[in-house]
């Protein structure tokens, strides 16, 4: 290591960038990054597909946020579209043939009662439940099976059949009773009409996509960014001291991916979920004649799949959802639209697979609370992010806890 820096960050996802990014701009410190993709924004990271459609290579990612310091922060990279995430459960329609499907708002509100039962009968148990918990409420669809009120109950078991427990299992793996509360608490039943997935105060997708934000964010003489570099090939853990390329690092390191790799699986693999991503372009057929190869015709004048940005398959098909990219990052591209379905499985480390979700039960968190231990008799050492720290974070948390980390580190 010829060149010497004052800080070390693994990792160019949300943690890594704003670390780095603060450091060099606030602190005018010298920081070297090693990403191991060949590409900055980590899970974030966008780019558009051959037929222009902006896409997220690793699942939707759509911003929102409380937190006024968050969203000042990224502003300065970026405009936002001002997108409202909606979401929709796709189930069979039970009174109907099998080709007949329905759609309910998610999370499950009073405009879905209303179109699963029918305007009378959905408002009638509409008024009930906010007669029980109030109005513009959450109430978990666990709290609500645990209602002693039969007909809220029957309510609660209808939609934790259809909505909640079959996704869940997909999603996981588990059954929902074995699933960190703090997971489930995450599906709730909205006492409103407000259709929108979130209510949080900013909402949107960067303008011009994700990956812009983190190549402005880097774009800074202090910062060296090296892609395609594993950086545990450079790291050696030692005695409290970190090694970089053999020789003593003296400045923090901070370290964004997995705790357990870091320490070389010493204790055991941490247990993560992970994704199969399949991605179908959809073509108006009077635009393209031939039809391309890998894409599926759509009707004539056909701009979009489906109704909603994401679409959730709750109940009889393999994939989770299916996301529709234009509808979330409002793009104008006539005749051609991309989408993505997501199928969930177990995390087994085989070449390729990333992990997206930790497992959050006592047994891992005992596992994880071992690796911490071992990164604590590093004082140099910090690790940040959901990989890192087992945890799931949404983006604005994890950019929240990245400035809370710089903040730190600079003595402010």
């Amino acid at each position: 290591m010829a060149e010497r820096y004052d800080a070390l960050v693994v990792g160019a996802g949300f943690a890594g960038a704003v670390v780095a990014g603060e450091l060099a701009r606030r602190g005018g410190k010298k920081v070297l990054l090693l990403e191991r993709r060949d590409h900055v924004g980590g899970n974030a990271y966008d780019r558009k597909d051959r037929f222009g459609v902006l896409i997220h290579q690793y699942g939707p990612h759509i911003f929102h946020t409380n937190d006024q310091r968050v969203f000042d922060y990224l502003s300065q990279y970026t405009a936002w579209n001002g997108y409202q995430h909606r979401v929709a459960a796709n189930l069979p329609d039970e009174g109907g043939s099998p080709a007949q499907r329905m759609q309910y708002p998610v999370p499950f509100n009073l405009t879905s009662l209303e179109a699963a039962f029918g305007p009378e009968e959905g408002k009638r148990l509409g008024d009930k439940l906010i007669a029980a918990y109030g109005a513009e409420k959450k109430v978990t669809i666990l709290e609500l099976r645990q209602n002693s009120d039969p007909e809220i109950a029957a309510l609660a078991d209808y939609v934790y059949d259809h909505v909640f427990v079959r996704y869940t299992m997909k999603q996981w793996g588990q059954k929902p009773e074995d699933i960190d509360p703090n997971t489930t608490a995450r599906v709730p039943i909205f006492l409103s009409r407000d259709d929108r997935y979130f209510q949080d105060k900013y909402q949107g997708l960067p303008t011009d996509g994700y990956t812009p934000i983190f190549e402005k964010i880097l774009a800074h003489p202090g910062i060296t960014v090296e892609t395609s570099c594993d950086a545990l090939k450079r790291l050696k853990l030692e005695n409290g001291k970190v090694l970089l390329d053999g020789e003593v690092f003296d400045g923090p390191v901070i370290y964004t991916g997995q705790a357990d790799e870091l320490f070389s699986f010493r204790f055991g693999p941490l247990p993560y979920r992970t994704l199969d991503f399949e991605f179908e372009t959809w073509v108006d057929r009077a635009m393209a004649q031939p039809l391309p190869q890998s894409c599926v015709a759509m009707s004539e004048g056909g701009d979009f799949y489906q109704s909603h940005g994401t679409v959730n398959y709750t109940v009889d098909r393999p994939y989770t959802r299916i996301t529709e990219f234009k509808r979330m990052t409002l793009q104008e591209l006539p005749g051609v639209t991309t989408i993505v379905k997501e199928f969930s499985k177990p995390y087994s480390a085989a070449p390729g697979e990333i992990p997206y979700y930790a497992i959050i039960n006592p047994e891992n968190n005992a596992l994880y609370a071992q690796y911490r231990a071992e990164a604590d008799r590093y004082p140099a050492l910090h690790l940040l992010g959901r990989l890192a720290e087992y945890k799931y974070y949404n983006m604005d948390a994890i950019v929240s806890r990245a400035l809370t980390l710089a903040d730190k580190l600079l003595g402010e």
